[in-house]
């Protein structure tokens, strides 16, 4: 296993056997582009008009740093949103409301200040994505030491690869898919966790990010893990809740959901792939250190 670049110099793992890790920066073509005018209505007639109503909402926020300029910037709010601008509008100002509001979460946000929790493989993408597209983040709550990185660490992690994901157009179209593994749950564990939190990441996650959160699927769930979701469950609405996968040990449906082809056998699948370094993912991410540098530095005006 090893960090490589391509011909355009972007890196990327090499996991051996043809399986690599990148930050998937391609554009959109094929059956990606067809699901883009099926489910987003995307059309390039449709996408500039949407461009030019956008722009003109964001320069009447005037206390909102963004760079008005960069469709890239622009289309990773909008494909989320079914090209709506009014909805993409108000999807941003939340965003980056919660930004202003949570800074603890938000302040420089970038890889370097997350590596150890890298290193530690708490978290890490497949090198896959799902039968039907979707990006996979999985969190393995085992490897989470709390003597080694905090919950804020965490939650800041999670901020780091969705904010790459973001980033990335097939996974504006398709959408994210996340795997919590509950197995070594404990009660310490448990006790880093409170309404306020709760709330706070449920808002994140049901307002303020700009991605298509397909799935999330919970495996190796415990009663523990029934005292942490009664936490949570106040605060999420009927369209998270039905995207949201009690499984166990059922990985039978997990693969039903995802592929076999995707998940490695721990959770019933036949990726051969080993897991991904975690100090080679830690590099990946700060490669494209100046993106997360720049995405730091938009947002409201402090004090206005």
């Amino acid at each position: 296993m090893s960090m490589k670049f391509d011909g355009n110099k972007l890196p990327y793992i090499d996991l051996g056997d043809g399986y690599i890790v990148r930050l998937e920066k391609d554009e959109i073509e094929g059956k990606t582009r067809e699901k883009a005018f099926v489910e987003l209505r995307e059309t390039e007639e449709l996408k500039q008009k949407s461009f030019t109503q956008l722009r003109q909402l964001l320069e009447e926020e005037k206390d909102l740093v963004v760079p008005l300029a960069e469709e890239e910037f622009l289309v990773k709010f909008l494909r989320p949103c079914k090209f709506y601008p009014e909805s993409a509008f108000e999807r941003i100002k939340k965003y980056y409301r919660f930004k202003l509001k949570y800074k603890k979460y938000a302040e420089d946000l970038v890889p370097r200040t997350v590596r150890h929790v890298f290193e530690k493989e708490v978290i890490y993408l497949s090198p896959l994505r799902t039968k039907n597209g979707c990006r996979i983040l999985i969190l393995e709550i085992k490897k989470w030491k709390l003597n080694e990185c905090s919950l804020d660490e965490l939650f800041r992690t999670v901020e780091i690869c969705l904010e790459a994901a973001m980033a990335e157009p097939k996974t504006q179209v398709n959408g994210v898919v996340v795997i919590l593994n509950m197995e070594g749950l404990s009660l310490s564990h448990l006790t880093q966790f409170n309404p306020s939190f709760a709330a706070m990441l449920i808002h994140w996650v049901q307002e303020c990010i700009g991605i298509r959160l397909k799935e999330v699927h919970i495996v190796n769930n415990s009663y523990i893990f029934n005292m942490l979701f009664a936490i949570f469950k106040p605060f999420l609405n009927e369209k998270l809740r039905k995207r949201i996968h009690f499984l166990n040990k059922d990985f039978k449906t997990l693969t039903g959901y995802m592929g076999k082809e995707c998940l490695r056998l721990p959770y019933g699948g036949t990726l051969a792939a080993p897991e991904v370094d975690g100090t080679l993912l830690a590099d990946l991410f700060q490669f494209h250190r100046k993106e997360y540098e720049a995405a730091s530095s938009y947002g409201y005006i402090k004090g206005k």
